[in-house]
């Protein structure tokens, strides 16, 4: 009866996210409260799981998300992503044009969220289609495959990020690790994959090419790059560091400090501000109203994520986690494999990667624990689940269908095949990693 109430209620939120269009945080809230009640919660005790749940979630990744955007937004607003872009395609050339965006959607992808990376790279993408009279899909497909495993896969997304609080996993090895796994997912499901599909009719718009910056105002090649990569080289290098912290006296306090993800997050924004923000010119009025504005645009998604902290908070103090904890256990599947297949399918019935990865963080933890899964490895299983069965009840299904003009079934066949590929090869990545760890 424990399992088909939260069965049921997981069913309520996917019917309330994507059949009612009710707001994602307030169906987490309402779905919480309700799963309180039918779980025998104490009613006076709910609303205190619900306020930890998302208080614990929140407390620990409001920092990295909301840093995260505004170096996205002044990486994106400096001119930097347009002067990495450039330097990449000068590089590669024509004849290797496709690797060239493969190249810059996973280096652009890496600081910037999902959507603001889309929405960046969809002209830079349209003016290389129409400058070399390529295929739309054949060109684009490989640079957004890589904006999505990013996405999906990489800390300081918000979607890892979250995973990795929650499963008390260390940011800097999953970085490293989704790293080794990011790099065939996206080779096989970009340019490989996009070869087969030249053949698609797709005229983009010419509204959506853009006038790009003079070349006097963008930032220096090394000044883009380094900046715009900063966060990772930050997080490679802590995670190096402290497998030799221990001995050397003074370094394990001090990569205490320097390696919290928040910390290397601040240390980064800092930096860039200086770099791309006072040193170009750029008053600090100007900067602080870019990170105004770039706060607005993840509200949602804190909210939505501290609303899955809400459920999953109210899973635990049933107790109904370590249940189900017990009752998956008896399905003797694979602990990586079943949190990748519990993710893939909330994500086909919601659309949402964020909302699939951490619903499933909340069923998952129990089991993860009671069988040692390395917790670096399960972020990525998990993230990989998040990017299958893109279609019609996703918001980026619908941004590729209309940015490229493309057919519905189209649609299908070039990113919602594209998503299953990135997040299947994800999870045979994982669980080869998961051979030899």
């Amino acid at each position: 009866m424990t399992l088909i109430i939260v069965l049921l209620c997981i069913l309520l939120l996917i019917i309330m996210v994507s059949a009612m269009r009710i707001n994602a945080f307030l169906s987490f809230l309402i779905v919480s409260i309700i799963a309180g009640i039918a779980l025998g919660i104490p009613l006076n005790k709910i609303a205190g799981s619900v306020e930890k749940g998302i208080g614990d979630v929140l407390g620990s990744l409001l920092i990295i998300i909301a840093v995260g955007a505004m170096l996205g937004k002044l990486v994106a607003d400096s001119g930097a992503a347009q002067r990495i872009a450039a330097v990449i395609m000068n590089i590669c050339g024509e004849k290797y044009i496709q690797w060239g965006v493969v190249i810059t959607g996973f280096l652009i992808g890496i600081p910037l969220f999902y959507g603001i990376g889309f929405v960046l790279m969809i002209p830079l993408i349209f003016s290389v289609v129409y400058k070399y009279k390529l295929p739309a899909i054949y060109i684009g497909l490989p640079m957004l495959a890589a904006l999505s495993v990013t996405h999906g896969f990489l800390p300081p997304h918000p979607s890892p990020s979250a995973l990795v609080i929650q499963f008390k996993a260390n940011m800097g090895l999953t970085l490293l690790y989704g790293l080794i796994v990011a790099i065939p997912a996206i080779v096989i499901g970009g340019p490989l994959f996009a070869r087969t599909l030249k053949n698609i009719p797709s005229t983009p718009l010419k509204s959506f090419v853009p006038v790009d910056k003079p070349e006097h105002e963008l930032p220096g090649t090394f000044n883009s790059f380094f900046t715009a990569l900063l966060p990772v080289l930050l997080l490679v290098i802590a995670a190096i560091l402290s497998f030799s912290a221990n001995q050397v006296p003074g370094l394990h306090n001090l990569m205490g400090l320097v390696g919290e993800s928040n910390v290397v997050m601040l240390i980064a924004l800092i930096t860039a501000t200086l770099t791309l923000g006072i040193f170009q010119g750029k008053k600090m009025t100007y900067i602080m109203d870019l990170y105004g504005e770039a706060i607005k645009d993840v509200a949602l998604i804190l909210l939505i994520i501290g609303g899955s902290g809400a459920l999953k908070q109210v899973l635990v103090d049933s107790g109904v986690s370590a249940q189900i904890a017990v009752m998956l256990k008896e399905l003797h599947m694979q602990p990586l494999f079943l949190g990748w297949l519990i993710t893939a399918v909330i994500r086909f019935c919601v659309g949402s990667a964020t909302v699939a990865g951490l619903t499933t963080a909340g069923i998952i933890l129990p089991l993860m624990f009671a069988t040692n899964t390395n917790p670096n490895l399960m972020v990525l299983a998990v993230g990989a689940g998040s990017l299958m069965f893109s279609h019609v009840n996703d918001a980026g299904f619908w941004m590729f269908k209309e940015y490229f003009n493309l057919s519905l079934k189209n649609t299908f066949k070039s990113w919602a095949l594209m998503e299953s590929i990135v997040g299947t090869i994800g999870l045979i990545g994982v669980l080869l990693l998961n051979q030899i760890i």
